[in-house]
């Protein structure tokens, strides 16, 4: 049985002041796996080890201390709860000591313990003096208040005391979310006998259980859990805050290498662009606007170049970043890489390769858009801001197109269900509007709103005897390429309101087709000349010159006969739709009289009296009305 509380600890401290060798008396585990690691003595790769302590399930992650080695350390403190803070008793503080400490505030590991090691060849004053200048170090940092202990992995001299403060760490530290998305850095590969591929790292949010289906990004590389060990021990499932190995199928382990994240489908995507908030170290030198930069988060490591936006305070100067400075930037990877918002990542230089800084991510997925304007640096404000800010500004950047609750999710660095709670808390402050599974912001659609009935009102002022707008041009003119559930439902909400009448055609209610007396004559006068006229109908201008009516009247009169369907355009023609059923019926007729089944054009022109121009066309009319079907040079009736 799992203990009720568990730990993951990762040692930090300069090469060679003892962190393996006290994991190793802790634990009774040697964390050096590697034969390379115990001849030279110095741990090159990660190293892990766990022991029970005070009934607090402790792993730990033994990282490397030589400088040539950091990256390899940053590969295994990603996924901590706290740090061991390795200092030994006849050195003190040294460079990488330093270097590692400000890795872990860059991370912001929110508590620890500083072990003073080889307490055993000092005496009581340099143990002071180590005390104080620890002190020193972790002044103004999550660790100004960590205990400090002298201790002696070859005396046992302390190891009861660290046990006990890592048991009193354990107790103050939370809890990580096991309801978040499932994220699996992965550290290790490697193959074992009869079992396969197996994969380790330290689970950091959410949970995974065996014969769940899984993802590897950003290979995407589909895998299934076959079976699972937390902290050394077979279980059926593992939630966050462990360290879990993983044996998987479909995979082979060339396939899969440190970097990789497990995790569930779509609920995370890679990137290559992440829009950030930056913090240089106060000892970095200044970073300039395009540097190449070595990116650090959980197990990968890619290169990528640093555009600043602008500074959150006094120390952006001629395209570059002060030592100590912070900055709004983008960073555009070399490689693809799996990060969300709220992701904090470690910066070094490209060469030589040394910690200059740290960033939280605020956009892991920013549209390709300039980032040193006054706008930019407006939208960079907004993300730094509430989660419920960023969830309402990635709404509000795609406009019309809306944002989905899954994009919402995979772009906050939340599940769809903190999505939609956010979601329903903007929707209830006005913010945002669900509609189906997409949000849109407010305030665009009521906007699209006040624009749509101006448009359908100056189509009236335009045209007093028109029914209304087309639906379909409307949209076009509009909503534009605006997501299809947005118009429907702009349009559902204003019928529903009585403010709109929405059909084929939308109107405002109690316009349209109202006609001038002048406008009712000219009606009345073209649709009883194209009435009398039957299958050989004059042209428009020809009918309207013989009522004396103004061709632009005419015109406008015609359209409006065409719309309450009065008068029917086929091809350049316009028929009288009586004219037109009249036709219809009598066609009909010849086949069950049994008078004829078949017509072609020259009986049908001799049979009604008009020529080849009226002719065709009122056949070809006929085949799409499926009276008739063309065979040959003639028609079957249907």
């Amino acid at each position: 049985m799992t203990a009720a509380r568990s730990l993951v600890i990762g040692t930090a401290g300069h090469i060679d002041h003892g962190k393996s060798t006290l994991v190793r008396a802790l634990t009774g585990t040697d964390p050096d796996r590697l034969k390379e690691e115990q001849a030279r003595g110095i741990t090159i790769d990660l190293g892990f080890a766990h022991a029970e302590m005070d009934g607090v399930n402790v792993a730990f992650v033994d990282v490397p201390g030589h400088e040539r080695f950091v990256k390899n350390m940053l590969a295994g403190v990603g996924g901590i709860d706290a740090v061991l803070l390795v200092i030994a008793a006849d050195e003190s503080v040294k460079p990488q000591t330093r270097e590692h400490f400000a890795i872990c505030r860059l991370l912001q590991i929110p508590d620890g313990v500083i072990a003073l090691t080889k307490a055993d060849l000092v005496d009581a004053d340099m143990l002071a003096l180590v005390t104080l200048e620890a002190r020193e170090l972790v002044a103004g940092s999550p660790l100004a208040s960590a205990e400090i202990l002298p201790v002696s992995a070859k005396t046992s001299q302390g190891l009861d005391e660290l046990r006990g403060a890592l048991a009193r760490i354990a107790a103050r530290v939370p809890e990580r979310r096991s309801t978040g998305v499932a994220r699996l850095p992965v550290d290790r590969v490697f193959s074992m006998r009869g079992f396969g591929t197996v994969v380790t790292g330290t689970l950091t949010s959410g949970s995974i259980h065996t014969e769940q289906e899984m993802v590897a990004l950003p290979s995407a590389r589909r895998v299934k859990v076959r079976g699972m060990q937390v902290h050394g021990t077979a279980q059926d499932a593992a939630v966050a805050g462990r360290r879990v190995a993983l044996n998987l199928a479909g995979v082979e382990v060339a396939d899969l290498q440190r970097g990789e994240t497990l995790t569930v489908e779509g609920a995370l995507e890679a990137t290559r662009r992440v829009d950030v908030v930056l913090e240089l170290l106060p000892d970095a030198p200044p970073l300039k606007h395009g540097a190449r930069v070595r990116v650090h988060h959980g197990t990968m490591e890619r290169l990528g170049r640093v555009a600043l936006a602008g500074g959150l305070d006094p120390g952006v100067e001629s395209g570059a970043l002060a030592p100590g400075a912070s900055a709004f930037a983008r960073i555009r990877l070399e490689g693809p890489a799996v990060l969300t918002r709220g992701d904090r990542i470690v910066l070094r230089a490209y060469s030589p390769p040394t910690t200059i800084g740290g960033a939280r991510v605020i956009d892991p997925l920013p549209a390709r858009t300039p980032i040193r304007t006054a706008a930019a640096r407006a939208r960079f404000a907004r993300l730094n801001g509430t989660t419920a800010d960023a969830v309402h500004w990635f709404v509000e950047e795609r406009a019309g197109a809306g944002l989905s609750l899954d994009e919402a999710a995979r772009r906050s660095g939340l599940t769809v269900a903190e999505a939609t709670a956010i979601a329903s808390e903007l929707a209830a402050h006005g913010r945002v509007m669900r509609i189906g599974s997409r949000l849109f912001d407010a305030a665009l659609v009521r906007t699209l709103e006040t624009r749509l009935l101006a448009a359908v009102d100056e189509h009236h002022r335009g045209d007093a005897m028109s029914e209304g707008w087309p639906r379909e041009e409307a949209r076009g003119r509009v909503f534009g390429r605006a997501a299809a559930e947005l118009f429907d439902d702009v349009l559902a909400r204003l019928g529903a309101a009585g403010t709109l009448v929405v059909r084929d055609r939308l109107a405002i209610p109690g316009r349209g087709s109202s006609l001038t007396p002048e406008e009712a004559h000219a009606a009345s006068t073209l649709d009883r000349a194209f009435l009398d006229a039957r299958f050989a109908p004059p042209d428009l201008a020809s009918a309207a010159s013989a009522a004396g009516l103004p061709a632009a009247l005419a015109d406008r009169v015609a359209r409006h006969l065409q719309r309450q369907k009065r008068l029917v355009k086929i091809d350049t023609l316009l028929f009288h739709a009586d004219a037109l059923a009249q036709l219809k019926r009598e066609v009909m007729l010849m086949k069950e009289s049994g008078s004829a089944a078949r017509v072609d054009v020259a009986a049908f022109k001799e049979r009604y009296g008009i020529s080849r121009k009226y002719a065709i066309p009122l056949l070809e009319w006929l085949d799409r009305e499926r009276v008739t079907r063309r065979v040959g040079d003639a028609r079957v009736i249907l």
